[in-house]
């Protein structure tokens, strides 16, 4: 989700649209308020709490400002007609600028402030070091990979725009006009990365050409990009939406379709074909230092690479011993790898249409949803659906994936099912995948942030990976409670699934520290696991594309089952599940360090209560 800027006339017209909602602060003002705020000395007319609120009011603001997407994304308005501006010199301001919030906070008292105050400030000081840490880096250079960038994160932007009045449209009409200007700005970052040598390996790039293409449609009023047009409220006349339908066509055809154009052919011509060769982030300059950031920053732990990497290999082994003991239950006489080669073809597993593989994944929702009660005090009020992976997408992407809500934009959470090659897609891992993707997983976990009451509103969509993707994988166990994995197969399946997370902080950290190469990250993968080869092979280009990212999910899962275990023994018969979920989840989206405080804690009140 990247960039760009506004003409004139549609920026006027839009601010009778959105002005009267929320008057959007422009980058100038922000940066007078965070140095007015670094600036103030403590007096009684403005205590520590009341900058800290300040402080975080202000977080928010330049968030939403800085990345419109992002507003969009969360429902936030008065950016919709605009993309994030990814010129050379914004890009350096916001270097320069990383340390702003830590340079507020350094005036703040923490010991003045609340424990709620306290957690606040916790939370903004990881955010600022990270900020500070990430800027030393240019990953602004690495604009497209296998799994994201301008391909993919552009048209599900669009998609989400919400068009309730005529005004709104003039937010798409600002976005199509400027679209030009982001491709040229990605273009750019994209050829000084080329001239560094700072480039995804070229062999992950073979499908971000193609996601490209599919982009550029024969019939402008067939684009993607114009996707929330055809779906205008009944409010607006009949001959104001041909109107308004018209215009968007002409500016997809004059405007966004050129751009696409010129975007594939420099990733054909130029791109792709100067991509490095080598895969590691290590092989790049500063690599090892980059790739120890991502680490960190994924996993919000100090862990070094080597250490994940011998834990991802206990962890292999133990899941594995688990997997042998169901294979046996499954009455299969063979090999584990006979097994293996049994579960990837036996027609018995696959699906042949689409329509079923979504109906069986909506059947299994709605089994766990009652359910729900046994395990949490607190469950959302938002509510989700399961929908295909857009077709522009499905060929690149993993087995499914969760796009949030948004309470502002009253927009349901969606759990989005891969129905590309259905022979890929074996059914007795899809109750794993619906607790991941949907309930408790995802959905539950940032529903329940979204609708956190006060709270600073910058919380309220923090997504510390091994937090969120901790949570998911943590979630999967949580199906023998809920009445599922009721046959070896499916059961199976729950174990491939978490075997699938041991792996990768054997791989991740292989392939970017240890110098492995794809294939040997492919064969270990394959002697491990069940999934699919296609799977496979696209989740090691996954990993090679995303340093440091896969590894948060097992990190995070295992913290979580730790405080599990440490809160069970020390309450014992007083342990309640429920209000252990609820307190892992009533903060929102925390660093691991700061859910074992919150936890240990908790124990302690509870022992105190007891």
């Amino acid at each position: 989700m990247r960039p760009a800027l506004l003409a004139l006339p549609l920026v006027l017209a839009l601010q009778t649209a959105v002005g009267a909602q929320h008057r959007a602060p422009s980058l100038a003002e922000i940066d007078r308020r965070f140095r007015e705020l670094a600036q103030v000395q403590r007096t009684r007319a403005t205590s520590d709490s009341m900058r800290l609120r300040q402080l975080s009011e202000l977080y928010f603001e330049w968030q939403v400002t800085e990345s419109p997407e992002s507003a969009t994304f969360i429902g936030h308005p008065g950016h919709d007609h605009l993309w994030t501006d990814l010129s050379a010199t914004a890009i350096a301001r916001r270097k320069r600028e990383a340390g702003r919030t830590l340079a507020v906070l350094n005036t703040i008292d923490r010991q003045r402030l609340s424990t709620a105050d306290r957690l606040t400030y916790d939370l903004l000081v990881h955010e600022g070091q990270m900020a500070v840490e990430q800027a030393r880096f240019p990953g602004e250079l690495v604009q497209v990979t296998a799994l994201s960038g301008i391909q993919r994160d552009i048209p599900d932007v669009v998609s989400l725009m919400r068009i309730e009045r005529a005004d709104d449209v003039n937010a798409i009409f600002g976005r199509l006009q400027a679209f030009p200007r982001l491709v040229r700005q990605v273009i750019a970052l994209l050829d000084t990365g080329l001239a560094r040598g700072i480039t995804p390996p070229r062999i992950t790039l073979h499908g971000v050409a193609d996601a490209v293409a599919r982009q550029i449609v024969d019939d402008p009023a067939m684009s993607a990009m114009i996707a929330p047009l055809t779906k205008l409220p009944p409010t607006i006349p009949e001959d104001e939406r041909l109107r308004l339908r018209e215009r968007g066509t002409v500016l997809v055809r004059d405007s966004v379709l050129p751009a696409w154009r010129q975007l594939h052919r420099f990733l054909v011509d130029r791109y792709v074909p100067g991509a490095r060769e080598s895969i590691g982030l290590s092989a790049l300059p500063n690599g090892d230092a980059w790739y120890a950031f991502a680490v960190r920053q994924y996993t919000t732990t100090d862990m070094s690479p080597s250490a994940i990497h011998e834990l991802g290999l206990r962890e292999v082994a133990r899941i594995r011993s688990a997997m042998d003991s169901v294979m046996g239950q499954t009455g299969f006489t063979g090999t584990f790898g006979e097994f293996i080669q049994f579960l990837r073809t036996d027609p018995r597993f696959y699906f042949t249409d689409t329509a079923s593989l979504l109906r069986e994944y909506r059947d299994i929702a709605k089994r766990i949803d009652p359910g729900l009660i046994r395990l949490f005090g607190r469950l959302p009020r938002m509510p989700y659906g399961v929908i295909a992976v857009p077709a522009y997408s499905e060929r690149n992407v993993t087995t499914a994936y969760y796009m949030p809500g948004s309470p502002e934009a009253a927009r349901p959470g969606y759990f989005y099912a891969n129905t590309y090659d259905l022979k890929a897609r074996p059914k007795w891992e899809m109750e794993a995948l619906t607790v991941h993707e949907a309930v408790p997983g995802h959905h539950l976990q940032i529903a329940i942030a979204q609708e956190l009451e006060n709270v600073p509103e910058f919380r309220k969509h923090l997504g510390f990976t091994a937090f969120v993707e901790g949570w998911g994988l943590y979630s999967e166990s949580l199906g023998h409670d809920l009445g599922l994995y009721r046959d070896p197969y499916s059961r199976f399946g729950a174990l491939t699934y978490d075997m699938w997370r041991a792996v990768r902080l054997v791989i991740d950290t292989g392939l970017h520290s240890m110098g492995w190469s794809r294939q040997q990250a492919i064969d270990y993968f394959a002697a491990n696991s069940s999934k699919p080869l296609h799977d496979i092979t696209v989740e090691v280009d996954r990993y090679i594309s995303w340093p440091g990212q896969a590894l948060a999910y097992k990190i995070g899962q295992l913290k979580i089952r730790e405080l599990r275990e440490f809160a069970t023994n020390e309450l014992g018969e007083a342990f309640d599940v429920r209000a252990f979920h609820d307190e892992v989840l009533g903060a929102g989206a925390v660093p691991l360090g700061v859910l074992d405080a919150r936890i240990r804690e908790w124990v302690a009140r509870e022992k105190q209560r007891v």
